[in-house]
């Protein structure tokens, strides 16, 4: 796939990093593309304004803070039709965590997927645990799922779908979860939950 992540920080840098290397095509977007503190993501691919990282793109990572994506959206939601738009933004301050409703409304054509917010970047860097692939809990529309599996399950993560994007509440809770046991118990931030079954 041609992927664009916008955001080249821990987040969208680790996923670039593991999507480059599965063979995909990855570009960045950024509001300063000269910028050097993206010299270690050129690597990877180009590093491009967020109109031109868009344009093209089969997948698009939304790893910006949570507080820009209503700029973005607002700015770019006619670019993002037709995409798979992953959201792994996080809006800690906000009684909903997720960007949905913005996307849904400034970008109603794109493919939405709520996915890579349950877990720390560095899970993501090394998505094994006890020797067992680490679970991404995820929702997505359904034209989406097939391309968030491909892309979770690529990064080395197993892919846990939780539902269509209705479910974004139950993953925003899981991320909850996550930080409350990261944070306020000290556990450190390798740290993962398992669906396991019979």
């Amino acid at each position: 796939m041609k992927i664009a992540i916008i955001g080249a920080g821990k987040i969208g840098g680790t996923l670039g990093r593991a999507w480059a290397k599965a063979g995909h095509e990855v570009r960045f977007g950024v509001r300063n593309p000269a910028d050097s503190k993206f010299d270690d993501v050129r690597a990877l691919g180009p590093v491009a304004p967020l109109a031109q990282a868009i344009l093209g793109a089969d997948a698009v990572l939304l790893a910006l803070p949570g507080a820009a994506v209503a700029d973005f959206a607002a700015e770019h939601g006619a670019g993002l039709a037709g995409k798979v738009v992953i959201d792994a933004t996080l809006k800690f301050r906000s009684p909903e965590m997720n960007s949905l409703s913005v996307l849904k409304e400034k970008a109603p054509g794109a493919h939405l997927v709520r996915a890579f917010s349950t877990l720390g970047w560095e899970n993501f860097a090394n998505p094994r645990l006890g020797g067992a692939a680490i679970d991404l809990f995820f929702c997505a529309q359904a034209d989406a799922r097939s391309a968030a599996e491909q892309l979770i399950g690529d990064v080395g993560l197993r892919p846990v779908y939780l539902g269509d994007i209705d479910a974004a509440p139950t993953v925003d809770d899981l991320t909850r979860a996550w930080f409350a046991m990261v944070r306020s118990q000290g556990r450190g931030r390798r740290l993962a939950l398992k669906m396991m079954q019979e």
